[in-house]
């Protein structure tokens, strides 16, 4: 039995669209430059085929991937309003205590994880520390270079 997969509704309703468009349009770009690397002749020495095969079964397993991940996908139920406590699918506004800077997370399932878009996974070292915590508690992290301390400033719908 597989491992559950955590997303929310934004992302798999993306995890969806890019498999549409791997199976609609993608397998079809990938037959066409097989189709004329075929064309080319003797197949044994020709690039182009070696090419676009490998392309093929690249695209082939990225399909499978995303299949398992949307046949294993649970929705996280993301509540409307504010937030008690930092739970998947919340946006959640820290400062961290030595630099005052703020910034912003939403927590997610580590499929749908983007650091550069400021969505963590829960299962992060970050996003592990702040699940459970409620608005206004101090939260200690232990990272590679040390331990941040961060304050909670708000929680709220992603």
């Amino acid at each position: 039995m597989s491992e559950e997969i955590l997303l929310t509704k934004e992302g798999y309703e993306a995890k969806q669209a890019e498999l549409e468009d791997l199976i609609t349009n993608k397998r079809h770009e990938v037959a066409q430059r097989l189709k004329e690397a075929i064309s080319y002749g003797d197949i044994s020495e020709n690039s182009e085929y070696d090419s676009a095969k490998n392309e093929q079964a690249d695209l082939e397993e990225k399909i499978s991937k995303l299949e398992s991940i949307l046949e294993n996908a649970k929705i996280i139920d993301e509540k409307s309003g504010k937030q008690p406590v930092v739970s998947l699918g919340v946006k959640v506004k820290v400062r961290n205590l030595k630099s005052k800077k703020e910034e912003a997370y939403i927590i997610v399932g580590s499929v749908e994880a983007d650091p550069f878009e400021g969505r963590i996974s829960n299962e992060s070292l970050v996003g592990q520390a702040l699940l459970g915590k409620k608005a206004k508690e101090k939260v200690s992290v232990q990272v590679p270079d040390g331990v941040v301390k961060y304050e909670i400033i708000s929680i709220g719908k992603a």
